[in-house]
């Protein structure tokens, strides 16, 4: 059972425009189609990505483009496309395990 904060904060929600100057994480996070979470740490460790509107985490065009960039180039550290995608096993894998 999620908790409310998780509810409140946790969640991507949709913006009233997409298009829009200022976004928060939760809006930026369901236009960039990723996880707030993911987009948290992300904002953590670029810290000149966003802004604050008192203690809520903002971003504007400019740090979108820059985080929208940033997750289509991947992480060059391990050669893979950020987030990680999950991968489900092979249809035929799995029916060979079963026999």
């Amino acid at each position: 059972m999620a908790t409310r904060a998780y509810e409140l904060y946790g969640v991507p929600i949709a913006p009233e425009d997409p298009n829009q100057d200022v976004m928060t994480v939760q809006e930026t996070a369901f236009v960039m189609k990723c996880s707030v979470s993911w987009l948290r740490r992300f904002l953590k460790e670029h810290r000149h990505l966003h802004g604050y509107s008192g203690r809520r985490i903002i971003t504007n065009r400019a740090d979108r483009d820059a985080i929208y960039d940033a997750l289509r180039a991947g992480d060059p550290r391990k050669g893979r496309a950020m987030p990680r995608s999950r991968r489900r096993p092979a249809a035929r894998a799995r029916t060979a395990a079963a026999a």
